[in-house]
C-alpha cells in the first residue's frame, strides 16, 4: 500500500463527497417540487433554483466515477458490473432528469409529464447511491476473479442498505428544502413550505444516522483502522453538531437561511468522510472470496503520479468555475428570473 494509492483513496472520497454536496440538493428539490411548489410559478421557481448550477455540480460524479478506473481498476469493475442494474437506473434518472429540466418550458403541454419525470429523474439516483454505498461498506459475495456472484439488484436490497438508502435520501431532501427555502422569495409561500420542512427532516436524518451507525457497529462489525478511530469519533461528533444547527437554526422564522443548508451539506460531506474513514482500506469489502484493497488494487506508481500532476492542474479550474457560477447567480430568485424555466 503505497502513499500515492492512500492518496487517492483520499482524492476520491472528496470527489464523491462533493458530489454528495452539490448534487445533493439539486436532487433534493427535485423530488420536492411536487409537494411545495402548487403552482406552475412556484415549480419554475424550483427549477430556476438549479437550472445554471446542476450539469457543472453532476461532474464531480464523473469525475470520481473516472478517477476510480484510473486508479483502482479491479474496484470499478466489481462495482459497476456487480451493480449494473442499479447504475442503469442512475442513468435513466440523471438523464429524464436533464431532459425535463431542459424541455420543461418549451413543450407546456406535456408540462405534467416533464414535472413526473423531473421527480422519478430526480428520486432514483438519491435513493440508490445510499444502497450502493451501504452494500460496499456490508460487504458483496465475490469470486476468485473479484466478480460480484450475488443476484443481480434484488441481491443488493437488505434492511441494513435499505435504511442506508433512506439516509441518503433524507439528506439530499434536507439540502433541497434548505435551498429552495433560500433561493425562493422571501416571503412567499414556497420559501414557507419549504423552510418548514427543514425540522421535520433533520429528526429523520438524526433518527436513520442512528439506526445505520447502530448497524454498522453491532451488526456488521467491519474491522476498522485503528489509527483512524479518532477520526471516525471526531466525524462523528461533527454530524450530531450540525444536524443539531438544522434543527435550532432552520426555524420558520429564521432570518438566515443560508446558515441551514451549509449545516445541511456538511452532513452531506462529513457522512461520506465518515463512511471513507470506516472502509479504509478497503475498496468494496467481501462477504465471500478476497476483499478489494488498496494494496491489491492500486494502479502503477507512474500512473498515479501523471493522475496527480491533472489533478493539480484540473481540480483549481473546476472550483474556479463553481465560484464563479454561484457568485453570477447567488441570491434569491424573483418571478421575472424564473420567466425561461
Amino acid at each position: 500500500m503505497t502513499a500515492l494509492g492512500i492518496l487517492w483513496f483520499a482524492l476520491i472520497a472528496i470527489l464523491i463527497a462533493g458530489y454528495f454536496v452539490l448534487d445533493g440538493f439539486d436532487l433534493g428539490s427535485g423530488i420536492l417540487s411536487p409537494f411545495v411548489a402548487k403552482n406552475d410559478k412556484e415549480k419554475a421557481i424550483v427549477r430556476r433554483a438549479i437550472g445554471p448550477v446542476w450539469d457543472g455540480n453532476e461532474v464531480w460524479l464523473l469525475t470520481a466515477g473516472g478517477a476510480l478506473f484510473a486508479a483502482f481498476a479491479p474496484a470499478y469493475a466489481t462495482t459497476f458490473s456487480g451493480f449494473y442494474l442499479a447504475i442503469i437506473l442512475v442513468l435513466f434518472g440523471l438523464i429524464v432528469r436533464a431532459v425535463s429540466l431542459e424541455y420543461r418550458s418549451h413543450d407546456p403541454k406535456w408540462g405534467k409529464i416533464w414535472d413526473v419525470l423531473f421527480f422519478i429523474g430526480s428520486l432514483l439516483p438519491a435513493l440508490l447511491f445510499g444502497v450502493a454505498i451501504g452494500n460496499i461498506y456490508q460487504g458483496i459475495p465475490l469470486d476468485a476473479n473479484g466478480d460480484y456472484t450475488g443476484v443481480p439488484l434484488l441481491g443488493l436490497i437488505t434492511p441494513f442498505t435499505l435504511v442506508c438508502g433512506l439516509l441518503g435520501l433524507s439528506i439530499f431532501l434536507l439540502q433541497g428544502a434548505c435551498w429552495i427555502a433560500q433561493k425562493a422569495p422571501k416571503p412567499s409561500d414556497l420559501q414557507a413550505r419549504a423552510a418548514k420542512l427543514r425540522l421535520p427532516l433533520a429528526a429523520v436524518v438524526l433518527v436513520l444516522f442512528a439506526a445505520v451507525t447502530g448497524h454498522a457497529l453491532v451488526v456488521t462489525q467491519l474491522d476498522m483502522e485503528p489509527a483512524l478511530e479518532v477520526v471516525r469519533w471526531i466525524l462523528f461528533a461533527l454530524i450530531l453538531v450540525a444536524i443539531v444547527v438544522v434543527i435550532v437554526k432552520g426555524k420558520v422564522q429564521s432570518s438566515n437561511d443560508l446558515l441551514p443548508f451549509i449545516a445541511a451539506s456538511a452532513i452531506a460531506f462529513l457522512l461520506v468522510a465518515l463512511f471513507a474513514a470506516s472502509m479504509f482500506p478497503n475498496l468494496v469489502v467481501a462477504t465471500a472470496g478476497e476483499s478489494i484493497t488498496i494494496a491489491n488494487a492500486a494502479s502503477s506508481d507512474l500512473a498515479l503520479t501523471w493522475m496527480t500532476i491533472i489533478t493539480c492542474i484540473g481540480l483549481p479550474l473546476v472550483l474556479i468555475y463553481h465560484v464563479i457560477i454561484y457568485r453570477v447567480f447567488r441570491g434569491r430568485i424573483t418571478p421575472e428570473d424564473a420567466e425561461t424555466y
